[in-house]
């Protein structure tokens, strides 16, 4: 079982969108997926139309593993399930800085369902904090979502300075251009201004600025399932594709 995190310490950039067609697309190649929502907001469980689990507290959810599956939720795609958030959530942060090993309290909550799943995939909310860290150390890639704008290039920058000052491996980085409009010559400047510093670190695929994502909110389902041959869902194919490939899951 392999973990993939989609993470920004900056909001607005795409990642929940990103996390949910990433899922599916994972999905549709054969994979067993889960899709576990760390946001207290819940936009991933309110996409595929699942209800939280009240009862999922902090301390159920790292140590309670009976509590933890019971969570989970079928939805309507096949190999697809959700472990939706809710409020209680938001207080990840308070309960592991109480916690002894609390550095890697995620990663020994999540192994109570690896025989299930090829891939777990954590959307997460948009901070640096305990939780957070918890994810750089758990997962094994890392998508970070980064508009191509002069912000989102300092946001990005400050967390791969995060992961040099704490001697996190920066190979989990794969830094994705979202929300691109190719008419605009700062996005262009800013893709290949980033791409030159991080050679490494951005991957080929990029996901335009398309209304079709914007319209996920109403239809509250994926793109592959909602407008399949839209250049929005032909763009995460290829992004899901190149991940997998990163990760060495690639069939």
């Amino acid at each position: 079982m392999k973990i993939l995190a989609c993470y920004s310490n900056k909001g607005g950039v795409g990642k929940t969108a990103t996390s949910v067609n990433l899922a599916h697309a994972f999905a549709t190649m054969g994979l067993r997926v889960l899709l576990c929502d760390l946001d207290p907001q819940g936009a991933s469980g309110f996409y595929f139309r699942v209800k939280p689990s009240k009862k999922l507290t902090e301390a159920r959810f790292f140590e309670d593993v009976a509590r933890l599956t019971d969570a989970i939720r079928a939805s309507d795609y096949e190999g697809l399930d959700i472990l939706p958030a809710n409020m209680g959530f938001r207080d990840f942060d308070v309960f592991l800085s109480r916690m002894r090993d609390k550095r890697s309290r995620l990663k020994k909550a999540l192994t109570a369902v690896q025989g299930d799943y090829d891939l777990i995939l954590l959307d997460c909310p948009p901070n640096i904090s305990t939780l957070s860290e918890n994810v750089f150390r758990a997962a094994d890639a890392i998508v970070v979502p980064v508009i191509p704008t002069t912000l989102s290039e300092r946001t990005f920058e400050h967390l791969v300075d995060f992961f040099d000052t704490h001697d996190l491996p920066k190979s989990k980085l794969l830094g994705v251009f979202s929300m691109v409009q190719t008419s605009k010559s700062l996005h262009g400047d800013t893709m290949k201004s980033l791409t030159s510093a991080h050679k490494k670190r951005f991957l080929r695929a990029w996901i335009p600025f398309a209304s079709d994502i914007e319209r996920m909110g109403v239809h509250r389902a994926p793109l592959l399932a909602t407008a399949p041959k839209g250049v929005a869902s032909k763009a995460y194919r290829a992004l899901a594709a190149e991940v997998l490939e990163r990760m060495g899951l690639a069939k």
